[in-house]
């Protein structure tokens, strides 16, 4: 996977990041997560070797309570 970029729906304060980024940080393979609230974009950084998949990542997200609009590789 390396580096992905998702867009999502719904989130508007430092809380709701905290949230995107506790719940994606526990999905296996996940090394990093960067949310920029400005963009409504979360950044996702893998495991050197890891295949991260982004039907658990989109899950994750909207675990926490939030839509994702679009996926992106980097």
């Amino acid at each position: 996977m390396g580096r992905k970029s998702y867009t999502v729906t719904g989130m508007s304060c430092g809380h709701c990041a905290g949230g995107v980024t506790d719940k994606v940080s526990a999905v296996a393979g996940v090394r990093e997560v960067a949310v920029d609230l400005a963009t409504r974009t979360v950044v996702v950084d893998a495991v050197e070797g890891a295949d991260v998949d982004d039907a658990k990542v989109c899950a994750a997200i909207a675990e926490a309570g939030y839509g994702v609009v679009e996926a992106d590789a980097d």
